[in-house]
């Protein structure tokens, strides 16, 4: 059976995927668990791993199973071809080894940081809205060096992954 990606409003994948349920309409939103790290504190929380997505299973593709979903509350689109209406079939074997991956114990982390030598915008702390090129990434403590011009002098500053995003 085809599966099919929908792109959806920024942080209404649950509601879509109600949405969809209540419809009738097959649907897998793939979710991780992910270290929350705020100022005071760490938690646990459960994310979708691509987010603004989801994906819909057809039977048989027609077009009135299409608009069935275009219609739910918070679809943005189908993902397809931008020179067609239809939409493009995520192959079954992707959408196996997505569900391997979430049953396995595996920890998985979405990779959204800034890479060296890429620019990056400051989102916190006293340099917040300032743009900058990441000089060293330490993923693993999460913690960034990032190379910021002011007055035509490099200052180098270390953030912490929630202070920091691509610009």
């Amino acid at each position: 059976m085809p599966w099919y990606a929908v792109y959806t409003r920024s942080r209404f994948e649950d509601r879509v995927y109600a949405g969809l349920g209540q419809r009738s309409v097959e649907a897998f939103l793939p979710k991780i668990e992910v270290w929350s790290r705020r100022k005071d504190r760490r938690k646990k929380i459960i994310i979708p791993m691509f987010s603004g997505y989801l994906f819909v299973d057809f039977p048989e593709y027609t077009t009135e199973r299409k608009l069935n979903v275009l219609t739910t509350p918070g679809v943005v689109k189908m993902l397809g071809r931008p020179d067609s209406y239809e939409p493009i079939q995520v192959p079954n074997a992707q959408i196996d080894a997505i569900k391997r991956l979430i049953a396995s114990d595996v920890e998985i982390q979405p990779c959204l940081y800034p890479k060296e030598g890429e620019r990056a915008r400051i989102t916190d702390g006293p340099f917040r809205g300032i743009e900058g090129v990441v000089v060293r990434a330490d993923y693993r403590r999460h913690l960034f060096v990032v190379s910021i011009d002011l007055l035509q002098r490099s200052v180098a500053i270390n953030l912490e992954e929630f202070q920091i995003e691509k610009a």
